[in-house]
């Protein structure tokens, strides 16, 4: 049996290393031909191209791409260098995973999709913020979008026990709590970066782990999941509105989302935490992976807590269910804010609490603009972008 072919945009983050591992868990499945990183990490991309010997590396920062060629002296492999190299990765494989952190993994998305390969999507951001635009590329013969990450994974396997797409009644994301589960309001006033990064359950980025903390995560994945399985993707879904998508707080994160379907019977995923078991599902899909990631011991397992999010507390999540019913570019620009002011608090320049208040005045600004093609969906983002800018400005300028 022919191997995969396997292309990682975003190769020295997170879910480019474990999806490494993956790989190097079943050589005789995959086959890794390209990575693709920004080139700010030069070290760990030159050790990754060393180590698992791709036939190309894209660098998408043109100032990074010099020393990685000089790394790579005498190493046999192609350096493709500029902002639009990790999207030429797409030609080359049968299977890309988009690793990309933030906005920045649109082009990756639809550059796969466009080529009629299959896209194991871990960016969430670019099916979030240009929904209608994937949505077109998506119907691209041979084009295929499995999720990579624990909750739309899950679903993902949980729809399979069902042909029938007019059977599914709700689909139930769960969220950890993250770090600040049950705490107050008043509470949450006084909470550090430190604080905001110490995850109970998941080891992941800054960026995502600042994300669940404030629930924003859980938030852009009910949009997520609304683009994925709902109405948006026509053919490809399953009818499913945003009344019909319910967020529930599981601490455990063993139940990593469940589907009820119209005869009441409800199917769950369960394993424990571990990214590597859904980026092998969409690796291998429609088949399995041989290798165990995330089993559990069920004699050790002890409880399985359930309970709503404090909506009060999280205001995130509201946010983001009220952006996703908008729609259009109302979500890109949700997600532009997000990123804007999670940066400003990794950086020191707000407060945590500040987040959602930026976030919900930048959308209150909102143009109106529709989201007909990629360039407006580039241009929402770089609007919402400088509307948030200037709000935090003015809010880190009051601390």
């Amino acid at each position: 049996m022919a191997r995969t072919r396997v292309a990682l945009a975003g190769s020295t983050g997170s879910i480019g290393t474990q999806s490494l591992e993956v790989i190097e868990a079943e050589p005789e499945r995959f086959e890794l031909v390209a990575v693709g990183a920004t080139g700010r990490d030069p070290s760990a991309l030159v050790a990754q191209v060393r180590r698992h010997r791709p036939t190309v590396v894209a660098v998408t920062d043109p100032a990074a791409a010099p020393a990685v060629v000089d790394a790579l002296a005498g190493v046999d492999v192609e350096v493709r260098a500029g902002t639009d190299s990790m999207a030429s990765l797409a030609e080359l494989a049968d299977v890309v995973v988009n690793g990309v952190v933030g906005f920045a993994g649109l082009d990756v998305t639809l550059a796969t999709l466009d080529a009629g390969r299959r896209l194991a999507l871990a960016n969430k951001e670019s099916l979030i913020a240009a929904g209608p635009v994937v949505q077109v590329s998506r119907r691209t013969p041979g084009a295929e979008l499995i999720p990579v990450d624990s909750e739309h994974g899950a679903i993902h396997q949980c729809l399979r026990s069902s042909s029938d797409h007019h059977s599914v009644a709700r689909l139930l994301l769960t969220a950890s709590g993250g770090p600040f589960r049950g705490r107050s309001i008043d509470e949450l006033s006084s909470v550090t970066i430190d604080d905001a990064l110490a995850h109970p359950t998941w080891s992941m980025g800054p960026k995502i782990t600042v994300d669940s903390s404030t629930l924003m995560n859980k938030g852009l994945e009910v949009i997520e999941a609304h683009e994925l399985f709902g109405a948006p993707a026509g053919d490809a879904g399953y009818g499913i509105g945003f009344d019909q998508i319910e967020v529930v707080v599981h601490p455990q994160s063993i139940v990593h989302s469940m589907v009820e379907f119209t005869d009441a019977s409800t199917i769950a995923q369960l394993s424990n935490p571990d990214m590597r078991l859904p980026i092998g599902y969409a690796l291998a899909w429609p088949d399995r992976i041989g290798t165990p990631f995330g089993r559990i011991d069920w004699s050790t397992l002890g409880r399985l807590d359930f309970e709503p999010p404090d909506l009060e507390a999280f205001t995130c999540l509201g946010l983001a269910f009220a952006a996703g019913r908008a729609g259009g570019t109302v979500p890109a620009w949700l997600n532009a804010a997000n990123e804007v002011a999670v940066a400003a608090f990794l950086d020191g320049r707000i407060a945590w609490v500040d987040i959602p208040s930026v976030i919900e005045s930048t959308v209150a600004a909102h143009d109106g603009a529709p989201a007909t093609d990629a360039a407006s969906v580039i241009d929402a983002d770089a609007t919402a972008r400088r509307v948030a800018s200037a709000l935090l400005d003015r809010t880190a300028a009051l601390r």
